[in-house]
């Protein structure tokens, strides 16, 4: 059996012995090496890490602010409202790092009919019980849904539904300013010829209350339109079709032919909903807004989305596709109402600040997400550990 050696015995055997050089030899073994325990508890202190601040650029472009238009008007200033609403004054794009949002960058108006509609079975559960009465369905919309608004819309004037009369449709109009206390949107039917007489009567009775009246637009008497906001007070809805330049045209004749005062007007470039348009809506709106920012003084106005056409499309209410190749679309209760709130979510992140919406669960998550966005609420904290089956909603 061979001898182990350590290196120390070796040398000082080849010290003792007068060796000059060593052929064929072969030295095999292990290195080990001893550390102190007190060396290996060591640690040498941390450095200090270098001080620096996050810093965000701004854009330099942005250098027009979004005109601040107030909806609604309190006793103070000469209305009943309990409340009033401010939109708009951005200087950027929403929710930037370097955006001032003084003012809410969601505020919901629940919509309200002057008549029974037909509805998504997932909303009609909601106001079955109050379809019949305009008033009981604002109040609802309020108390119940906590809605910032209602917009109110005339539909029975339609000469295809019921052709209500313009003092009919008023009386309407009365009977929801005194049962709810929020700024109000008086709409019509979409009728063109129709609607201006209708919008008329609803802003005379309304008179004081600073209304959104809905609306001017190409296709209809605008100027009359016009002219019964500027009389009676209220705040005008300028509607287009998805084209920026159509939207800038009725601004400056609003304003120029019409003497609509700036801080009186807000836009609805047309909201198309997800699946049917959105990126469409979302281009147009983002264009408007960066104009407007830009410095075009014809397009620096907030802009209201109708994210209730979200239930035009078909994958909102239908139970499951009518496509045998299709999949399973997932609970009817739920995807509707994420439907709702994806469209507006994708129009807020666009510069939309006003959104018309229908189920109160939509309009509540809109406005929660938004809210986290801006800072006026904190995120909830979730365990995630179980996400595949977790239920967000």
């Amino acid at each position: 059996m061979s001898k182990e050696l350590t290196l120390a015995e070796v040398i000082e055997l080849l010290n003792n012995v007068e060796v000059e050089s060593l052929e064929g030899v072969t030295f095999e073994g292990d290195i080990e090496i001893e550390i102190d325990e007190s060396v290996m508890n060591f640690r040498e202190e941390a450095n200090k890490l270098i001080e620096s601040r996050f810093t965000v650029g701004t854009v330099k472009e942005w250098t027009t602010a979004i005109e601040e238009v107030t909806i609604g008007a309190t006793p103070a200033n000469g209305g009943t409202r309990g409340h009033a609403v401010t939109i708009g004054g951005e200087k950027a794009l929403p929710y930037y790092f370097d955006s001032e949002m003084k003012n809410p960058t969601c505020v919901v108006a629940i919509d309200v009919f002057d008549m029974p509609i037909q509805l998504a079975k997932s909303v009609r559960t909601s106001y079955e019980d109050v379809m019949e009465s305009p008033s009981d369905w604002a109040k609802k919309a309020v108390s119940e849904y906590h809605a910032d608004m209602i917009a109110l819309h005339l539909i029975s004037t339609d000469p295809k539904r019921k052709d209500a009369s313009a003092s009919e449709a008023s009386k309407t109009v009365e009977d929801v300013l005194q049962a709810v206390d929020v700024p109000i949107i008086i709409s019509g039917s979409g009728t063109h010829k129709k609607d201006p007489e209708v919008l008329e009567k609803a802003a005379e009775v309304s008179e004081g209350e600073r209304c959104l009246i809905a609306s001017a637009n190409p296709d209809n008497d605008y100027e009359r339109v016009a002219r019964a906001a500027n009389k009676y007070g209220h705040v005008l809805l300028s509607w287009t079709q998805l084209e920026i330049n159509a939207q800038k045209e009725l601004n400056r004749k609003l304003i120029k032919h019409c003497g609509v005062s700036r801080d009186r007007i807000v836009m609805d470039p047309t909201t198309a909903a997800l699946g049917y348009g959105l990126d469409y809506a979302y281009s147009n709106v983002e264009r408007i807004r960066l104009a407007g920012l830009t410095g075009d003084n014809e397009l620096n106005f907030p802009v209201l989305s109708a994210t209730t056409n979200a239930w035009n499309a078909r994958e909102a209410w239908m139970s499951s596709s009518p496509l045998k190749e299709d999949g399973n679309w997932g609970e009817r209760d739920h995807r509707g109402l994420i439907w709702e709130a994806s469209t507006g979510f994708a129009l807020a992140l666009a510069g939309c600040e006003l959104f018309m919406m229908m189920h109160p669960g939509s309009a509540q998550l809109l406005k929660k997400i938004t809210r986290m966005l801006g800072g006026s609420i904190n995120e909830e904290k979730t365990d995630l550990s179980n996400w595949i089956t977790k239920l967000i909603i």
